[in-house]
Parts: structure tokens; C-alpha cells; sequence
């Protein structure tokens, strides 16, 4: 059983609808191209799909899925699995990412959230399979690594806002961490800032490694000693942040960082509160930068908060492209989605600096 490969085919009204050969003919393409730029089940240029969707669009040409699937073996179906990244706003827009390309290459998303229950993951990942899906995006709330579940069976994977543990080898999407810190350090320096200080969480994942990493090599650079430049650790949110930035802005006039990056921006805002108790204000006593553009905090924050905008619905653009690459056998996602599929070295995407109010030269 198969897709019409003539000019057209009997619908149940009796009218002839125009079949895939039609398609291929208006678009200049062969049947398999069509085929292909329709069904996801390989990789085609942008401009040649949008060219096939086109031309059957004005054809009213509608493929006949039940038997693409039962001749491909496919369901057309993609199982998205993440911890917290369905409930929390910033991450959600890898979920976004995901269905643009779903909808471009005509696949159905099936979202799943474990709410960070091992063990309700894995029975979703099992039912995911049960079902037949053809491929699975493994997402994760934040970057960190992600041991191979053994619930995945032999169901195609591709891990999004994470990187793999030792031993598993999985093509994988993730910020790229180092960058971050630099960007937002050469911001600081670049407003005439040396006393910089990072507000950290204690977390040992590569998001807080990486960062740390970025943040002394951009001092280094700047020819100053990233090795003894003030670092606070504390939790990941806003109590920690005003943790970190008593201790930070409790020091002596002369020694007090005059910046102060953050690792995320709910630190940031509790380094906001630390400064306001011990009298300070920010940007004039103490410049502040944080990470992820989360605009609840960010936006609302007076002054608002510059920030480091993490690639979220660009990670989940690439991680289906991937994914539905790897699944049909295609060549490697384009570079507009931000790399191939290799399998033994995480992409790392590049993030852009948002900037609002609170950095100004130091006084």
C-alpha cells in the first residue's frame, strides 16, 4: 500500500484530486522530492520545500498519510520528554522551537513532562515508545548532563538544552556556557568596569562550570587576575542571590565589586534586594547582569535587568531538525539550525545579550 504516484487519485466524492506527479510538476521537482519535503523522511532545502508546500497548497493536494506511514514504517509522531521545561516560561520556547519545525516538515509534537520524577520519566518514555513515536527530544529545564535512559529502548534520541553523560554517545544541543560569561563580562569591561565579581550557584553542572571558566578567561584577557576575582556561590535563586550579594556588597568601600554578574537572573534579582538593604543602587554603586531573559524578573526588575538571552527556540529548532534528520537518514541539520549530528560533541549555540538598565559606568 502506497501514496498514488499518478496524476491524481478518487476521492470519496468521486473527484479526481491532484496527485503527487501534479505536485512534482508544478514545482519542478521529482515525485521523490515531494515526497520527501512533505513527509520529513529526509532532508530538503528550505527554499525547495517551501517551493513543494506552495504548489500543493494550490493544488488543495492533501498526502495520504496512513499509507506514507504504513509504507515508511512511520507514524509521523515526535515524543518531547522534558523535566520542569513545560511549567517553566523561558524554557517553554524550546517547545515552540520543536512545533516550527514539526509544522514545517509535517509531523505531529507530543509533549510529555515529568515534573523532575525519575521514575514517572521513564514510564512516559516506555508509553512514548508504546506508541510507536518515531523519534524522541530528551529536554532538559537547564544545562546540565543526562545519563541514557534505559526506558528509551532503541527509539532515536536527541538531547535538547543538555549533553550527554560519559558513555553515551547522542547528538546533543546546548548554550554554549564559556560564551556566555565572556559576553557578559566584556559588556561590564566595555563600560569601564574592573572590580567584577560572579554571583554563582552551587550546582556542579556544566552550566555553572562552563560559566565560571568564561567568566576568569575574559578577565584574563582584559589583562586582569580572573584567579582572584570574588566569586559567591549560593542557591540558584533569588534568596541565594541576596546571600551572594551581602557577601559581595558588605566589603569595604575600596575592595566592593562595582559589577556584578549573575549566574541567572532570579540571583540577579535577590543581588538587587542585597543592594537595596545595605543602601546601594544599581546601576550607580553596583552595575548587575544576569542570564536567561527570564522577562517575569527581567522586564519587571527597576531598572531592568541586562541579561544574557539563552537560545532556547533555537535549541529546539535544531534538536527536531536533527532528530527528524537522523530519523529519515538525511544529511546533518542545515546551518541555519545550527549544526550537524555529531554524536560525540554537543552543539553549543551561541546567546545574545539583552540589555536595559542595569549596567552604567562605574561612579
Amino acid at each position: 500500500m502506497g501514496e498514488p504516484q499518478g496524476n491524481g487519485r478518487a476521492s470519496a466524492d468521486g473527484l479526481r484530486r491532484p496527485g503527487i506527479a501534479a505536485v512534482a510538476a508544478a514545482a519542478g521537482v521529482s515525485r521523490t522530492t515531494v515526497s520527501h519535503a512533505l513527509s520529513g523522511a529526509r532532508a530538503v532545502r528550505v527554499e525547495t520545500r517551501d517551493r513543494v508546500l506552495r504548489a500543493a497548497a494550490q493544488l488543495g493536494y492533501t498526502p495520504n498519510r496512513v499509507a506514507s506511514g504504513l509504507r515508511l514504517q512511520r507514524t509521523g509522531i515526535i515524543g518531547l520528554a522534558s523535566d520542569l521545561i513545560a511549567t517553566t516560561p523561558f524554557a517553554g520556547r524550546i517547545i515552540q522551537g520543536a512545533q516550527d519545525v514539526a509544522r514545517e516538515r509535517g509531523q505531529l509534537l507530543v509533549v510529555v513532562d515529568s515534573e523532575g520524577d525519575p521514575d514517572l520519566e521513564a514510564r512516559q518514555l516506555r508509553s512514548l515508545g508504546d506508541q510507536r513515536v518515531d523519534g524522541i527530544l530528551l529536554a532538559r529545564m537547564y544545562n546540565q548532563e543526562v545519563a541514557r535512559p534505559d526506558a528509551i529502548g532503541d527509539t532515536p534520541v536527541v538531547l535538547v538544552d543538555a549533553v550527554p553523560a560519559a558513555g553515551w554517545e547522542v547528538p546533543a544541543v546546548a548554550p554554549d556556557e564559556q560564551r556566555i560569561a565572556v559576553t557578559a563580562v566584556a559588556h561590564l569591561l566595555a563600560a569601564g568596569h574592573r572590580r567584577i565579581a560572579f554571583a554563582t550557584a552551587t550546582d556542579d553542572v556544566p552550566a555553572t562550570r562552563g560559566r565560571e571558566v568564561g567568566f576568569q578567561a575574559a578577565l584574563e584577557q582584559a589583562g586582569l587576575d580572573g584567579s582572584r576575582a570574588p566569586v559567591e556561590r549560593a542557591s540558584s535563586d533569588a534568596a541565594g542571590g541576596r546571600l551572594a550579594g551581602r557577601r559581595l556588597l558588605e566589603r569595604p568601600a575600596a575592595e566592593r565589586p562595582t559589577a556584578i554578574f549573575c549566574f541567572n537572573d532570579q540571583m540577579a534579582m535577590g543581588v538587587y534586594q542585597a543592594a537595596a538593604v545595605l543602601g546601594l543602587d544599581v546601576p550607580r554603586d553596583c552595575s548587575v547582569i544576569g542570564v536567561d531573559d527570564l522577562e517575569i524578573v527581567a522586564a519587571a526588575l527597576d531598572p531592568g535587568l541586562t541579561t544574557i538571552a539563552l537560545p532556547h527556540r533555537e535549541m529546539g529548532r535544531w534538536g527536531m531538525s536533527t532528530l527528524l534528520d537522523r530519523i529519515g537518514g538525511g544529511p546533518a541539520a542545515s546551518d541555519s539550525e545550527g549544526g550537524g549530528m555529531d554524536a560525540g560533541k554537543p552543539t553549543l549555540l551561541q546567546c545574545v545579550l539583552v540589555d536595559r538598565g542595569s549596567v552604567a559606568s562605574p561612579r
